[in-house]
């Protein structure tokens, strides 16, 4: 059985790649997570792609399983729309130690590197894109359905991505630096160390 956070036995482990990384363009690094959200009765699971630069969300899924195959898809779906990030970067999960995930990264040529081990702050925009979601859309809902979910968090994401000021980056939306900084490096860009 995949938990999450965990990896399973026998999957690889890679390197943490970021320690004094300069992040300062669009598809350099990106992160992936999973967090629980909370239904009138249950729970289901969602993971999120993101880019590290911009906090732009580049695609995320729900399920109601742990498995690798929503997390593989969702990283589809974002390198069809955006092209591969140089690196990736994700906590040690089952999910993404998988054989699947690992795989779908080399043969896109996509450098692996994973937090240590109860080292939560190695993917922090992540996870404040957790406590963001969180706070301002999932815990004001009971939703019944994973439709109702579904719809619910997308209506969020689009929110975050378009119209949500974000402080890190200037007071503007994420898609709208994403797509800037991604046309061109402007002179006064802003440049994030990683911790």
């Amino acid at each position: 059985m995949c938990e999450r956070g965990k990896a399973a036995k026998g999957h690889k482990i890679y390197p943490y790649l970021l320690r004094g990384l300069r992040v300062d363009r669009p598809n350099q690094v990106w992160c992936a997570d999973i967090t629980y959200l909370p239904m009138r009765r249950g729970f289901l699971y969602l993971v999120a792609i993101m880019d590290w630069h911009t906090r732009k969300v580049l695609s995320w899924r729900i399920s109601n399983t742990l498995e690798a195959e929503f997390c593989v898809d969702a990283l589809n779906e974002a390198t069809h729309k955006f092209g591969p990030p140089e690196i990736m970067n994700t906590d040690q999960g089952c999910q993404f130690t998988s054989f699947a995930w690992t795989d779908r990264l080399r043969r896109l040529s996509v450098r692996i590197s994973m937090d240590g081990k109860g080292r939560f702050l190695d993917n922090i925009f992540v996870e404040r894109l957790w406590r963001s979601m969180k706070y301002e859309c999932v815990y004001l809902h009971a939703w019944e359905t994973g439709s109702e979910a579904r719809a619910g968090v997308g209506k969020w994401m689009e929110f975050y991505n378009h119209k949500r000021p974000h402080s890190a980056i200037g007071g503007k939306p994420p898609a709208v630096v994403y797509w800037q900084r991604n046309e061109t490096t402007q002179p006064d860009q802003r440049v994030q160390r990683v911790a």
